[in-house]
């Protein structure tokens, strides 16, 4: 297994030790990974003995009713550009009326669904143009899956190399539609990952990034990169805060400005407001740090 793939396997069996996936999809969905019901088992059972979900993570009687940055947000549509291959890259594009800056959006392992194209539009929202490229393109698109499990399979069987070749095409794309504007990437769960490991592919034109909860890549290097990062955490997902030690440390190697914000009282993708896990509270005081973060090294 690939360090993505290993990613989402594990990131299946902790829904279930979660009491957020019956066993029985559990092991259909490891199944499509390719895993064997002895192996699905085996890491399902492991996962549940390591088990650290908190259940004290509802939103408060305070928090605000609808997410973050929604009640601003635009519209976006559905676009198409050139990628690194012969298959053209499908994205939904949100513009700012007067952009500050551009935000490529990474999307989480279940493709570009409505909940990334709506992060895309209250990006727009907020000042800045945001793009989100579909990372399943090659493959028809997400549109193509009608089981999300089997949009996930597939995400799982495309390597790395292409991943990161897609955004690059995504950050040009960016580039030619704020042109002169500065850059950032945002990406989630599965596509928190994917905007480290764009961090460590070498040079880029980012100038700031904040990946949510996304998993450190092994042995990444980020001296190549000059983006200023804020990474967002949560304290109860043990998981990818076991990567949290080596990408403080690649931070402070390369010298860029970098910041984490750890959330309290709140687990893996607090940030997804179509998910289990919402936290509305954690999920209001990260889109503050985004915004703030971007508005100091975009503009």
């Amino acid at each position: 297994m690939t360090p993505l793939q290993r990613y989402i396997a594990e990131e299946i069996a902790a829904d279930h030790a979660d009491g957020l996936l019956p066993r029985r999809e559990a092991l259909r969905r490891l199944g499509l990974l390719g895993l064997g019901v002895t192996a699905a088992s085996a890491l399902l059972a492991a996962c549940a003995s390591n088990d650290t979900a908190i259940t004290d993570s509802a939103p408060s009687p305070a928090a605000p009713s609808t997410p973050p940055g929604s009640a601003a947000a635009l519209p976006t549509a559905a676009v198409t550009f050139a990628g690194p291959g012969a298959t053209p890259l499908q994205a939904a594009w949100a513009a700012a009326a007067q952009p500050r800056g551009g935000v490529l959006v990474v999307h989480e392992n279940k493709g570009l669904t409505d909940h990334i194209r709506s992060v895309a539009g209250r990006f727009a929202g907020a000042g800045y143009s945001a793009l989100a490229v579909d990372l399943l393109s090659a493959r028809g698109g997400t549109a193509a899956f009608t089981d999300p499990a089997a949009a996930t399979a597939e995400l799982s069987r495309i390597p790395q190399e292409q991943f990161v070749a897609d955004l690059r095409a995504g950050l040009d794309e960016l580039q030619r539609r704020v042109e002169g504007k500065k850059l950032g990437a945002t990406g989630f769960c599965f596509g928190g990952g994917l905007t480290w490991l764009l961090l460590a592919s070498g040079p880029s034109p980012l100038a700031a990034a904040t990946p949510f909860y996304g998993p450190f890549p092994d042995n990444g290097d980020l001296s190549a990169s000059k983006a200023a990062v804020l990474g967002v955490y949560a304290a109860a997902d043990a998981r990818v805060n076991a990567s949290r030690p080596a990408a403080e440390a690649a931070l402070i190697r390369s010298g860029a400005p970098h910041q984490i914000f750890t959330a309290p009282d709140a687990d893996h993708a607090f940030f997804n407001d179509t998910g289990q896990r919402y936290n509305a509270t954690a999920a209001t005081e990260a889109w503050r740090r985004v915004l703030d973060w971007y508005g100091t090294y975009l503009g």
